[in-house]
């Protein structure tokens, strides 16, 4: 199993410049289904997990983050919209996993995709205003790293 995780791991960073071999190897070494998966769409199923966690996850971020009384205003409006996001990548992310269970790989990708788009549009919002810097930059590359893996692994899978 971890010959499944390495090669899997190995073709995707082979395939996609935004994934890192290490990343990608320790996001699955440390899950015991992923220790078991026999093949890449068992691993599919576990990067839709982990890429729905790791939503969940930054979701709970960024709540604490607007705990903080002190917050900017656009700092706020931004980490609000990012909550958005990733509520709406959490959904798509469900609902490409089950296209993905129901062997809609089309769908599947579509949905995983368009998860995609979070990270990316959290991180320019606060690009657009001068001296604001992202608290979430760690979060949303490791997440659309996650994505990058879900949709290669995908590709991976014998149709």
């Amino acid at each position: 199993s971890s010959d499944v995780i390495h090669d899997s791991c190995d073709k995707a960073a082979k395939g996609d410049p935004n994934i890192k071999f290490d990343f990608c190897v320790s996001s699955f070494e440390g899950n015991p289904k992923a220790k078991t998966a026999t093949g890449v769409a068992d691993l599919v199923k576990v990067a839709i997990e982990t890429a729905m966690a790791n939503a969940t996850s930054i979701g709970s971020i960024i709540s604490k983050l607007l705990d903080n009384k002190t917050l900017d205003t656009y700092a706020r409006h931004c980490l609000e919209d990012c909550s958005e996001l990733y509520s709406d990548a959490g959904s798509s992310i469900q609902s490409g996993g089950k296209a993905f269970e129901g062997k809609d790989y089309g769908t599947a990708n579509a949905e995983i995709s368009s998860a995609m788009d979070a990270p990316d549009t959290c991180e320019e919002q606060f690009k657009e205003k001068k001296g604001i810097v992202s608290p979430l930059t760690k979060e949303n590359n490791n997440f659309f790293q996650l994505l990058a893996i879900v949709l290669s692994f995908m590709d991976l899978v014998p149709k």
